[in-house]
């Protein structure tokens, strides 16, 4: 694709699976690297991640020649995958089915890094639900709130 040229910013939230608590202080760092690790592998890049004992926040750009859904399979499977094998002996790792997505325009990433980078204070407020509720909302996407957390 020599005459491709893109320049997407991409925030995703996805959680643990149930939004159980598995991410700790011990795991959380590894994580964030080995995620951010597959962002490379894909040839994409990672301008932030972080995230709380449930949930990971991402700020990445991809290459044009990779869709969201396949980044985000391959990026979820391995990580997954991954943290299960570093967890031996705890309960197995996963991350929920789906994912939620926000484009970003350049005039506002350094507002979402920013956002990204104080996950722990800002989880101190408000629940990984609420959270991504008001996202959903924000972005005006529609939802039914039946389904959300399966």
């Amino acid at each position: 694709m020599t005459h491709t040229f893109t320049n997407l910013m991409t925030h995703i939230i996805f959680s643990t699976k149930d939004r159980m608590p598995l991410i700790n202080d011990e795991l959380k760092p590894e994580l964030h690297a080995y995620l951010g690790g597959m962002v490379r592998e894909l040839k994409g890049k990672a301008y932030s991640i972080n995230g709380t004992a449930d949930h990971v926040h991402l700020l990445i750009s991809l290459p044009p020649t990779i869709s969201l859904s396949e980044a985000m399979k391959f990026i979820k499977a391995n990580s997954s995958r991954w943290a299960g094998e570093k967890r031996k002996g705890h309960k197995s790792f996963g991350w929920q089915t789906g994912y939620g997505a926000f484009s970003v325009s350049k005039s506002n990433i350094p507002n979402v890094i920013k956002y990204i980078d104080t996950q722990e204070e800002h989880h101190r407020k408000i629940s990984f639900q609420e959270e991504l509720i008001a996202f959903l909302k924000r972005h005006g996407i529609e939802y039914d709130e039946r389904y959300i957390w399966e």
